[in-house]
């Protein structure tokens, strides 16, 4: 190595150090203080309905207009009946009554739901100014339009929402810019309340959850958004049916910058699919020939939850997602907006990674320095996973946090995160629930209490969010760029795995606190500039005509 390289090297490690120095990641759990009581009763039975274990998702979003997120989460119901036939099984919805302090209005918002529920996904379909609500599940989904006066009306039969294949994940996008949102809904597999085959060891009676490739996939669902009341399904006419998979998340960005969001679908244990909007009403699959199909190993992982964002601040849009022990968390470089890079092992995600099995997972500035850290929810598949392997079912979270060059450390154990109970965690979402201008994390575990994780980082560095007002593009502005000096956001709600964090566009600034820019990239191409930001607000900004 050169001495030029040397000292380079010396003065990253040295950069790196200082950020970490400067800024610990602090959480705290206060779920129970905070009034929040729910555990996901995914009725565990001796057959090992898969479906038992891939619940438990969570969404964030600011239901009643208030200024506070509140949270709502998905429940299952009995199995094989699929039905809600408990009080227990009931969906949930906390309203944020603010100062971390939270209550259950579940019957009065009309939530409480049916079915086995697993996904939600959370935005203003009809552009009201109210968020609406799509609850996925085990053939049954259901749509609720916000009439905005707290209180929420099931519209699935009237929209044209279809059921009857089992939902794991769902995204609000407008995918052909005409300023309504449309909704794409993964689906996972062909299962049947009937599927009995005995999967484990029948000799010492161990049974488990049955390997995916015992059953088949499903194409994913695109709904295209009529009028703000109705839907069509697209599914075939844009080329998202051709693709037979077995999803379990989605992700959406413009990756390539042409102004049309792409899709990114998580497959368990086959390739990705990437799906590149063609701008024309159609999409292409191209996570093969892109990258993102599968790591430079060529192994097909179990691939959770994911996200789709900028980590090392290049303007492009990067590609991260949960898998299990021994498979790593993949993370894929966005290289200029043509192809993507395994960077699992350069970013020392892979290093960090290889021990642990994760399910959700989400890239957001925990400690505002100016570079987005990880945070994802722990736990394997199979609950009898210790009779078979060196591994275990139950694990705290993990945090990582980001820095310059790209990579990553282990910041779990000094955020508190890592110290926490282990437990079977599924879905998490992110929000800021105190207005403190500090990312808080809600996260859900099978069969044990909901997890309320307050960022006690200490407020060192600034903050500001984004809260995006379409006029032209959709109300939410969902899809839109958001650029602040260096660093690069979209707004999106659909982060990690089942679940939804509806939020405004979050930046840490650092030491930077006046004479700030933001850059605007609306979905409908206009752009927007505002100059002369100073840090630690909510910046509100509609969409110029």
């Amino acid at each position: 190595m050169s001495r030029a390289c040397a000292v380079a090297a010396i003065a990253a490690l040295l950069t790196a150090s200082s950020v970490a120095a400067e800024s610990p990641i602090r959480f705290r759990e206060v779920a129970a203080a905070a009034g929040i009581d729910f555990a996901v009763e995914h009725h565990p039975t001796d057959r090992k309905h898969l479906i038992e274990t891939m619940a438990g998702g969570v969404a964030v979003f600011d239901y009643d207009g208030d200024g506070l997120l509140d949270i709502f989460f998905t429940n299952g119901a009995e199995s094989p009946a699929l039905v809600k036939s408990s009080p227990k099984y009931r969906n949930r919805l906390y309203r944020n009554l603010g100062g971390m302090k939270f209550q259950e209005v579940t019957e009065n918002a009309g939530l409480a739901g049916a079915g086995f529920s697993t996904a939600a996904a959370a935005a203003d379909y009809d552009n009201d100014g109210n968020i609406d609500l799509f609850v996925g599940g085990v053939r049954q989904n259901f749509l609720y339009r916000n009439r905005g006066d707290g209180t929420f009306e099931d519209v699935t039969a009237e929209a044209g929402i279809q059921s009857g294949r089992w939902c794991e994940g769902a995204a609000w996008i407008d995918y052909d810019n005409d300023g309504l949102l449309d909704l794409f809904v993964v689906n996972y597999l062909q299962w049947k309340p009937e599927f009995d085959l005995y999967c484990g060891d029948p000799v010492s009676k161990v049974r488990a959850y049955c390997h995916p490739r015992f059953f088949d996939g499903w194409p994913n669902t695109l709904y295209r958004n009529r009028d703000g009341h109705t839907f069509e399904d697209v599914s075939e006419r844009s080329g998202i049916s051709a693709h037979v998979g077995k999803g379990m998340s989605v992700a959406i960005a413009d990756y390539d910058l042409d102004g049309y969001i792409d899709i990114f679908v998580t497959n368990d244990k086959m390739p990705n699919f990437l799906f590149h909007n063609t701008g024309k009403g159609a999409f292409e699959e191209v996570a093969l020939t892109a990258g993102g199909a599968l790591q430079d190993s060529g192994m097909e992982v179990s691939a959770m939850g994911a996200d789709f964002r900028d980590y090392d601040n290049d303007g492009f849009p990067d590609i991260v997602f949960a898998a299990l022990a021994g498979e790593r968390f993949p993370l894929f470089h966005n290289e200029g907006g043509i192809s993507f890079r395994d960077a699992t092992y350069s970013s020392r995600l892979g290093a960090l990674s290889h021990a642990r099995s994760g399910w959700s997972i989400g890239l957001f500035d925990l400690d505002n320095d100016g570079w987005k850290d990880i945070f994802t929810t722990n736990s394997h598949v199979n609950d009898t996973v210790s009779f078979f392997e060196a591994s275990e079912y139950k694990l705290p979270n993990s945090v990582f946090a980001g820095g310059p060059g790209g990579t990553f450390r282990d910041a779990s154990a000094e955020s508190g995160v890592g110290a926490g109970p282990p437990q079977a965690h599924r879905g998490c979402a992110f929000g800021d629930f105190n207005n403190d201008g500090r990312v808080d994390v809600v996260v859900v575990s099978l069969g044990g209490p909901a997890e309320l994780w307050e960022n006690a980082t200490p407020a060192e560095n600034g903050w500001l969010d984004v809260r995006l007002t379409g006029a032209k593009s959709n109300r939410d502005g969902i899809g839109a760029r958001v650029r602040l000096g260096s660093q690069h956001n979209h707004m999106t709600s659909s982060v990690g795995y089942i679940s939804s964090s509806h939020g405004p566009v979050h930046f840490g600034t650092g030491k930077e606190r006046n004479g700030m820019t933001v850059e605007i990239h609306w979905p409908s191409g206009i752009v927007q500039k505002i100059g002369n930001i100073e840090a630690n607000r909510v910046l509100r900004v509609t969409e110029s005509e």
